[in-house]
């Protein structure tokens, strides 16, 4: 059975305060931990660092009491609780002279790795009692009672009151260490919904638009979501671009088809009201011609909206392509309707490669126009050249016809949408030439329009020649 799902539940969705407070706060309680640990570190340092002084104090002092009375073996008790007195255990002293071995002491202590000068400094080190770790100081001192004799005392202590030291002083430091965390926490979170507020503005200007597809602007935007609105404007841009495209169809399409939709009704009302057979084929035959006709129109007001799509890849996204190949395949497609108009269509090209970038079906949608134009208004019985030729950087495709051409004055109207020269069949689009503009803008190419040296019209379309070896050829 399929898995149902509350009514009411909804996935959460991403949100970039959630986002921020997560990667702030996150590593602000890691900070608070790291600096937890370190504080102890810290406190540690600062107890070793008391009590080491403490300890060189108490070998002072022991050697300021053997070098006021002779050692007979025994401290006095008081001499003896002061060293020893330990709240978390005992406190432990040996006194070795170099004549007489050990004199006193509580514990048998490791002596010191290396030498101990004499009459110097206590010198502090650390050792160990069985398994219970010492602090230890230990100096040597030149004994005041028997001349050439050298006592060595050394005072250790346990290592417990120092931690218990470096956590007393933790707990003191940690609770005002908290708050300031908490008060960075509270001023991150009003930092950031604040911060936030800098997109009111913007979200404000946007809710009031409807149908604007105009560009955001930068006035208001915060940098850091310059990119964003800046995809949008490109955006946008796609999306004015397609909507003036659809609205350029239906404008065109509304405009081409009114005439032979306008006929058809008349001759089908004039086929209903026809007397006899004749009128009724005449009819029939002005319908087919009316309706061939709207379906060329509708087939190229389709071709120009296709090559002006904004999807399309542009010429450095093209693959390369041999124009020796592909012209000469496009132009015998094109025989058996040369046959049927008695239309001497021929084709001259180049020995080798002829390299471009672009389209392959859009060479040949311009082959096809340029070649459809020459029948059309070249006539029956003319003579249609196709050329391929190189001019310095650039190959050169030309459709020539021996027709009655086009004057001056129009030389410059071709190329327009829906211009056909005056006098000519008005069974015509107007769109054929406009198409091969378009297709060749696409191709980083030129298109001009010339006198054929027979007297009629030549078509050029310049694309710029590839340079260098090509990865990849499409035919």
């Amino acid at each position: 059975m399929p898995e149902r799902r509350h009514a009411g539940h909804r996935p959460s969705r991403p949100s970039l305060r959630r986002r921020l407070l997560t990667f702030l706060l996150v590593p602000v309680l890691g900070v608070l931990l790291l600096d937890a640990v370190l504080g102890y570190f810290v406190a540690l340092a600062y107890s070793n660092r008391v009590h080491d002084s403490d300890l060189s104090d108490s070998a002072l002092t022991l050697s300021e009491m053997i070098g006021n009375d002779a050692l007979r073996g025994e401290l006095t008790a008081q001499a003896r609780f002061l060293l020893e007195y330990d709240p978390d255990g005992r406190n432990y002293y040996t006194v070795f002279s170099d004549r007489h071995g050990r004199l006193i002491g509580n514990a048998e202590l490791p002596g010191a790795e290396g030498g101990v000068p004499t009459d110097g400094p206590p010198r502090l080190y650390d050792t160990a009692l069985g398994r219970k770790p010492l602090r230890a100081a230990v100096m040597r001192v030149s004994s005041r009672h028997e001349p050439g004799d050298v006592l060595t005392i050394t005072v250790a202590e346990s290592l417990r009151d120092r931690h218990t030291r470096a956590r007393e002083i933790l707990f003191l430091t940690l609770p005002m260490q908290a708050l300031l965390i908490a008060a960075v926490l509270c001023l991150v979170w009003f930092g950031v919904s604040h911060g936030l507020r800098v997109l009111d503005p913007l979200t404000a200007r946007l809710s009031r638009r409807e149908h604007d597809l105009g560009p955001i602007g930068e006035e208001d935007v915060p940098i850091e979501i310059l990119p964003l609105t800046r995809t949008i404007d490109d955006l946008f841009a796609r999306m004015r671009n397609m909507l003036g495209l659809q609205e350029r169809f239906i404008a065109d399409a509304a405009h081409q088809l009114r005439t032979p939709l306008a006929g058809i009704q008349l001759h089908v009302e004039s086929l209903d009201n026809a007397a006899d057979a004749t009128q009724r084929s005449e009819a029939l035959g002005h319908v087919h011609r009316l309706a061939a006709r709207a379906a060329r129109t509708s087939a190229q007001l389709l071709a120009l909206t296709r090559t002006q799509a904004p999807d399309l890849p542009d010429h450095d996204g093209m693959a390369v392509i041999d124009l020796s190949t592909v012209v000469p395949e496009a132009v015998s497609m094109r025989v058996h309707q040369a046959l049927a108009l008695s239309v001497d269509l021929g084709y001259e090209g180049l020995d080798g490669a002829c390299l471009v970038r672009g389209d392959a079906l859009q060479i040949q949608e311009i082959i096809d126009n340029l070649v459809d134009n020459a029948f059309h208004y070249a006539g029956r019985g003319c003579t249609v050249t196709v050329s391929v030729s190189r001019d310095v950087d650039e190959f050169v495709l030309a459709v020539e016809d021996d027709g009655p051409g086009v004057a001056d004055a129009f030389l410059t109207l071709l190329g327009e949408r829906f211009f056909r020269v005056p006098g000519g069949d008005e069974d015509g689009t107007g769109l054929g030439l406009a198409i091969v503009e378009s297709i060749a803008e696409r191709h980083a190419a030129q298109v001009a329009f010339l006198h054929a040296a027979a007297g009629g019209l030549r078509v050029e379309v310049r694309f710029p020649a590839m340079t260098g070896k090509p990865t990849e050829t499409t035919h």
